[in-house]
């Protein structure tokens, strides 16, 4: 079988470090039991790597480091940011938020909306795929509770001024969230400097864990309600959830082999360098784009401007379904794309692709190569050259 390329690192980082399958492996056959639910050694030893992890990251994405209890683990970025909305807006609240966003911002704002009688604003991107600080601070209102910005665009690549849209918010006292799901160990990310009030994370990606690990972190002066309840394996006797962080906003048993992931992934981050990891995603797709623009046909996405931007580049073949090219990419040239509105539909909408079914996106990881890059040039130049003219 062909060797696969894999260029869908936005949906998934593939593949982990190998010190991140040694150390997560090695850890759940010793100390893979529940954490905080008993008092033996290994219980102890596996609480002990939670609640460092907490710490890490904590320290990791500029929060409180006198709370680290304020992070808080969960399956997900989605999970993280049903959290969030759910538990930050209700009636009559007002929700800013952006063309940018995935489903796991749009779903539970329209929800809001349609089911609890919020309301909400999405603010549009401009021509090279960013946010307009000054577009944020027209759409807040009177009632408006939250300000909720994807940091990276899942779609277009683009990364977007967090720390000016944030001083908004704080100057005007509007909670500001955010999600971080394409950023988080490869962008730098300061949520004190940002003024960020809130943000949701997942594992699986650029941070190098497994998938089903996420979760949230939230400064002190934020309180988010309550939207579950369940086990701690604290104060058992309590007859509701208890109130305090992190056992607010974490319920039941944690993954601990994602927890352990996480851990050896922050350990390879730091080794590597975030600096130096982006700046060889961005020197790769800077390579794949040029490549791109000599071939007839190739039309490019949101990259105009490669400043504040990431490795993720979505094109069409005009002439060509973007299904199409996906499955010819696959099957004929084992390089591996994600094709269709890749679970953000208004950014296809805003630039013209969602009655087209969307577009192909390349999304450029640590561990591929020159070869790897040119190898997709070449493919899409071949299957260009089949569209009928």
């Amino acid at each position: 079988m062909e060797k696969l390329i894999y260029l869908d690192n936005a949906a998934t980082a593939w593949p982990k470090p190998e010190s991140v399958y040694d150390f997560a492996l090695d850890f759940y056959r010793k100390t893979g039991v529940n954490p905080g639910r008993s008092g033996f050694d290994m219980a102890i030893e596996a609480g002990n790597i939670v609640e460092d992890l907490r710490r890490r990251l904590t320290r990791f994405f500029g929060g409180d480091e006198t709370h680290p209890e304020r992070l808080c683990f969960g399956y997900n970025a989605t999970d993280a940011l049903n959290l969030i909305i759910y538990g930050l807006v209700g009636q009559g609240d007002h929700v800013v938020t952006t063309n940018l966003e995935h489903n796991s911002v749009i779903r539970p704002v329209n929800h809001m909306v349609r089911d609890f009688g919020a309301e909400a604003t999405y603010v549009r991107f401009n021509a090279q795929g960013y946010i307009d600080p000054e577009d944020v601070k027209k759409a807040i209102k009177s009632n408006t509770k939250l300000v909720m910005i994807n940091h990276g665009s899942n779609v277009l690549g683009t990364v977007q001024p967090l720390k000016e849209i944030g001083a908004i918010c704080k100057d005007k006292g509007i909670l500001f969230g955010t999600d971080t799901s394409q950023t988080a160990g490869v962008v730098p990310i300061n949520m004190q400097e940002m003024n960020i009030d809130v943000l949701a994370f997942t594992g699986h990606k650029s941070l190098m864990g497994f998938t089903g690990i996420g979760g949230l972190c939230v400064r002190k002066h934020v309180e988010i309600k309550q939207t579950r309840s369940g086990g701690t394996g604290v104060r058992s006797a309590y007859p509701y959830h208890l109130e305090e962080y992190p056992f607010r906003m974490e319920y039941g048993t944690p993954n601990m082999v994602g927890v352990a992931s996480l851990y050896a992934g922050q350990d390879w981050i730091s080794k590597q360098g975030l600096q130096n990891i982006h700046h060889q995603e961005m020197k790769l797709a800077k390579r794949l784009i040029d490549g791109f623009r000599n071939i007839d046909r190739v039309e490019i996405y949101g990259c105009d401007v490669l400043e504040n931007h990431l490795s993720t580049i979505t094109m069409n073949i005009l002439g060509m379904e973007a299904g199409d090219v996906g499955i010819m990419l696959d099957v004929d040239y084992s390089i591996a794309t994600r094709t269709g509105l890749h679970c953000a539909p208004l950014v296809h909408d805003q630039i013209g692709i969602i009655k087209i079914h969307g577009g192909v996106r390349f999304s450029i990881g640590a561990f591929n190569t020159e070869e790897d890059v040119d190898a997709a040039i070449a493919a899409v130049a071949e299957i260009a050259k089949r569209v009928k003219k």
